[in-house]
């Protein structure tokens, strides 16, 4: 039997799905790894704030609460937040004239307070009741602390992190819905070309098994063919982007870097791309052919 022959643009669109795949899933696991990164660093991590307009107070509250937190069983380290390190922090919003006038302690009238910012590590997570413990240390101590656990800052940024990786997972399962239906219209294509050679063949005893083959085998090489072109296009895209946001030198940006096993995985895409089509091809000749004869 003739190897029956698939259309032109088959090859064409499987490279687009496993492009756009192979791009879906490296956002997929960029975003999983910037999520575990921020996660472990912020997930033990404490701010107090001392809110206090008197320069003096704000002083000796900070000092206290210092002693009491490096005092408190569970907390790892402690640290405060330099003056320069603080300035920098708040240059974006008070500008360069709101910053000098926030490090001027010789002009009380200009100055404007800033709290004055604990940095402090526990060796575990910030649960509720932990937080609650130090809390009611430091209010002995110094009344005018606020604490607050560094990860429920980013909890809306991990929220939205979350659903952009279900909007990947959501993509890359059309995509292989997509491919699946490219696959199954191309093999119905080539089953009705190749009507009456197969209806020859079962009557020279040929069975719909080793038919199916026949069109399994020609996609499978079609869907090969697709599938690296695709994958060298993906990962082109990716880093290409990967650069770009390299540049940018922000701290989340940096911790979605994609490990040896997130290339491995982005390597596979067409493999997996490969054997979907061959399936499908397989199952519907198979069923194509019991209907037929």
């Amino acid at each position: 039997m003739p190897q029956p022959r698939f259309a032109g643009p088959m090859p064409w669109v499987i490279a687009i799905m496993v492009a756009l795949t192979v791009i879906a899933a490296a956002a997929g696991l960029a975003l999983r790894n910037t999520a575990r990164a921020a996660a472990a660093e912020l997930s033990g991590g404490v701010t107090v704030q001392i809110v206090e307009a008197n320069p003096d107070e704000r002083s000796r509250q900070t000092n206290l609460a210092l002693a009491a937190l490096a005092a408190v069983p569970g907390v790892s380290s402690v640290r405060e937040v330099p003056q320069d390190e603080l300035d920098r922090l708040i240059a974006p919003w008070l500008g360069a004239e709101g910053e000098q006038a926030a490090a001027d302690a010789n002009d009380p009238a200009a100055a404007i307070p800033v709290p004055a910012l604990i940095d402090a590590r526990l060796t575990g997570p910030a649960t509720a009741p932990r937080l609650a413990t130090v809390r009611a240390t430091l209010h002995r101590v110094a009344p005018s602390a606020r604490i607050d656990a560094q990860a429920s800052w980013l909890r809306p940024v991990f929220g939205a992190i979350a659903s952009l990786q279900w909007f990947a997972l959501t993509l890359i399962v059309l995509l292989a819905g997509a491919l699946a239906a490219a696959a199954l219209l191309a093999a119905r294509t080539a089953l009705g070309n190749n009507r009456d050679t197969i209806e020859i063949v079962h009557l020279l005893g040929g069975t719909d098994a080793q038919i199916a083959r026949i069109f399994q085998r020609s996609i499978g090489f079609d869907a090969a063919g697709g599938g690296a072109l695709g994958l060298a296009a993906g990962l082109a895209a990716v880093l290409i982007l990967g650069r770009r946001f390299a540049g940018l030198e922000a701290g989340l940006v940096g911790a979605g870097a994609l490990g040896w096993s997130d290339w491995l995985v982005l390597a596979l895409v067409p493999l997996a791309g490969v054997g979907l089509a061959m399936l499908t091809a397989r199952l519907s000749v198979l069923r194509a052919l019991r209907k037929m004869l």
